[in-house]
């Protein structure tokens, strides 16, 4: 072999050497750059409570800046589009919650497709919680839904295909036999806002949005979509306990990446929350706004969130509701 074969063969080893070394490069230097949590909800709603609890933490371990940006709207599309499309190297995180599960059977575009991400960690899940006015008379979900078929209501959401919505159709219609208009607001933040001022009689939400407000008074505690009653609101019944079907239903929050995200980067996420979660002080934090821990490792993450499509598709189809 000539010399300018054997530099073109080394050359090229080179390359491929370089080309492999530069993922792990990446990611033992990650970050050395502000990292962005982008929130697929308005302020006020359980993605952004979890993402700021998430960006301080992370701020703190990370010594370098981790930013909070919402981009609320769709049921959670919009940030979700626009993160598929940012650059695959850790610094653009979506954060979004079980709508991300939600909209593969809801959505007939929702502008990105499930497998343009990788789930890097489960960060926590709360369950639902159906929220009244002030000014409703009924005391409980029983008596609201009673109270729905001879009077006019609507309920609000953060959004159609986020799992409130969808717990709050199968109640209502499954079990209840009722059918109440939905209002999606861009959050649950200002769903339960709409709920505080009796601008709507009803909001379906994650219990960690409303339950300050249920403790206020701001807003009465009609029904938890959870197996057992919550410590944070012992007074507020399931929506099992009243004869309304027997579903656990959830809320997670979960952070993701785009696919092509380098591995490394993706464990780095995953073990700096899952470092985080286990924290005396962030376990408090997320006590006090109704959610419990989950952690685990990447592939956790992954299997949970395909089973969790699943299983919402699932009840999608026996709703009835008609992709959108």
């Amino acid at each position: 072999m000539t010399r300018s074969g054997q530099s073109a063969r080394v050359c090229a080893a080179a390359a491929v050497i370089g080309l492999l070394a530069a993922p792990l490069a990446q990611a033992q230097d990650y970050p050395n750059k502000p990292v962005k949590l982008l929130v697929a909800f308005a302020p006020g709603g359980p993605a952004d409570s979890i993402a700021r609890i998430v960006g301080q933490k992370l701020n703190d371990r990370w010594k370098q800046s981790v930013v909070v940006e919402n981009r609320g709207g769709a049921g959670g599309n919009i940030a979700a589009a626009q993160a598929s499309k940012a650059d695959p190297d850790g610094y653009t995180v979506l954060v979004t919650t079980s709508a991300f599960a939600v909209n593969q059977t809801l959505s007939k575009t929702p502008g990105y497709a499930a497998d343009d991400f990788k789930a890097a960690a489960v960060v926590a899940t709360t369950p639902n919680l159906i929220i009244g006015a002030p000014s409703l008379k009924a005391k409980n979900l029983k008596e609201a839904i009673e109270a729905a078929k001879t009077e006019k209501m609507t309920y609000g959401t953060a959004g159609a295909g986020t799992t409130p919505h969808l717990s709050a159709e199968r109640i209502f219609k499954l079990e209840g036999k009722v059918d109440i208009p939905h209002a999606p607001y861009t959050g649950a933040g200002p769903a339960t806002q709409a709920v505080i001022g009796s601008h709507i009689p009803l909001a379906s939400v994650a219990l960690s949005a409303a339950v300050q407000n249920v403790k206020a008074g701001q807003v009465k505690g009609l029904a938890v979509t959870s197996k057992e009653r919550v410590k944070a609101l012992p007074d507020v019944p399931t929506a099992r306990e009243l004869g309304l079907g027997d579903a656990d239903d959830t809320t997670w929050v979960v952070l993701f990446v785009p696919a092509k995200t380098p591995d490394a980067v993706i464990q780095k996420i995953n073990a700096d929350v899952n470092a985080m979660l286990k924290d005396a002080d962030t376990q408090a934090q997320l006590e006090k706004i109704g959610f419990m821990p989950v952690g685990g490792s990447v592939n956790d993450a992954q299997g949970y969130v395909q089973s969790e499509t699943s299983r919402w598709g699932d009840i999608i189809r026996r709703i009835g509701l008609e992709p959108r």
